[in-house]
């Protein structure tokens, strides 16, 4: 029998390179995509006939399609999209410029859709095949100063469940995989305050900013999940033949799943993740 084949974004670091690693090492075929592929990366390196790189930027539509295509023409056909590029933004909402808000969609949302879209014509002719969407805790809580990064994951929550529905349809699964809790390895977090907003001007936020950045250093220093477990997740969730939605990997110390699940009220809920910021 051939090899299945994964076709995976964002797979230079992080998540998506422990993913095409891992479905490497178990015999699948790779298409490992990233925004610029050197000829030192590591997946390159690796030399390997399984092992495909290609580049794909979320935010060139036209690198979409022929990153899909150069991957059927390699392995014949794809089995299964990982969709795993993202970025979060941090930072007050008013701070936050209309453009950076437009990047963060572009990327974690509009771009992720566009390959869904792009590869779902294949997936039917195939009669079958599966889309893996990489979310977040932060799709299903948010927090202060993430509202762009909540924004775009509780959307793509949403477009998964009601795309679950549809292409159930087709034998086509879709399955959300949800980090929490913080993931080692990743570029996600440099990124993360890298891509904080600020506004001198709104000095009235000065003593909410504060605050919040103590109780998030607090947070921050509880114990997280490594890239290579949130892989071995996915791994989980492309081949366990089941029609199960959401995958949750993470470290649910401080409660938030429980809370969200388990409240008896939003009230209830909400006087929850209040106590961890007041």
């Amino acid at each position: 029998m051939a090899p299945k084949t994964i076709f995976i974004t964002g797979a230079s670091s992080g998540i998506g390179l422990a993913s095409a690693k891992l479905f490497h090492s178990i015999g699948w075929n790779v298409v490992a995509t990233m925004r610029n592929p050197t000829v030192e990366h590591e997946l390159v390196k690796m030399n390997d006939s399984r092992m495909f790189v290609q580049r794909l930027d979320l935010q060139e539509f036209a690198s979409i399609q022929p990153a899909i295509d150069a991957g059927i023409g390699r392995f014949g056909s794809i089995d299964v999209l990982l969709n795993n590029a993202g970025y979060g933004q941090s930072g007050l909402f008013e701070a936050i410029p209309r453009e950076k808000i437009q990047e963060q969609f572009d990327v974690n949302l509009f771009g992720l859709m566009d390959v869904t879209r792009a590869i779902l014509p294949h997936f039917r002719a195939n009669h079958g095949g599966g889309v893996i969407n990489v979310s977040s805790g932060a799709g299903l809580w948010s927090l202060p100063m993430t509202s762009m990064y909540s924004a775009s994951k509780f959307a793509l929550e949403g477009f998964t469940e009601a795309l679950w529905y549809e292409l159930r349809s087709q034998n086509i699964f879709v399955k959300s995989v949800i980090p929490h809790g913080g993931v080692t390895s990743t570029e996600f977090g440099t990124r993360f305050s890298a891509s904080s907003a600020t506004e001198p001007t709104l000095t009235s936020y000065n003593e909410f900013t504060a605050h919040i950045g103590e109780s998030f250093r607090k947070m921050i220093a509880g114990a997280s999940v490594s890239s290579a477990d949130v892989a071995e997740t996915i791994r989980i969730a492309a081949t366990d033949g089941t029609d199960q939605l959401r995958y949750f990997i993470g470290n649910d110390a401080r409660g938030f799943v429980r809370a969200r699940y388990e409240s008896r009220s939003d009230k209830e809920y909400m006087a929850y993740m209040r106590s961890f910021f007041e």
